[in-house]
């Protein structure tokens, strides 16, 4: 009889509502914990993932490798949210935005200490481990 396997759901750690427990990218949490962002890169082509993947959708491999977000962007585009999806009504209003960092772009929020009237497309900014109450943990974009 072989032995059960241990469930990994890290990834219950991640944001203020996680839609997903369980995931092959579940490692994304400890690069967290240890104040890190980070991506998948195939070893294969090079193509840069963010959000993680775990598997290539261009040479189809499975061999990848982690990889700092780290860095200065260059913020592509924002909005600003005065309704919030379910789960994150109590959150708004906040701004969404997408960071150009050449190889990939992250898709993410501004945080809360950046003032709305300083926010500009094509501002350099970075990515930063964000932690939450209760023990969760997201990332946020900061000014660079």
């Amino acid at each position: 009889m072989a032995d059960k396997k241990e469930t990994d759901e890290r990834f219950k750690k991640f944001g203020t509502v996680s839609f997903t427990s369980l995931t092959k990218t579940n490692d994304f949490i400890d690069h967290l914990e240890n104040g890190k962002v980070a991506g998948t890169r195939c070893k294969g082509c090079g193509k840069h993932f963010f959000p993680p993947r775990a598997d290539c959708c261009l040479c189809l491999t499975g061999d990848m490798e982690w990889f700092e977000v780290s860095g200065t962007g260059r913020l592509v585009s924002f909005s600003k949210l005065e309704y919030g999806p379910a789960g994150f009504q109590d959150d708004v209003p906040y701004s969404i935005a997408l960071l150009d960092y050449g190889a990939f772009k992250v898709f993410g929020r501004i945080g809360r200490e950046v003032p709305e009237a300083e926010i500009s497309v094509g501002m350099p900014m970075k990515t930063i481990v964000n932690r939450l109450p209760g023990g969760k943990l997201n990332y946020v974009f900061v000014k660079a």
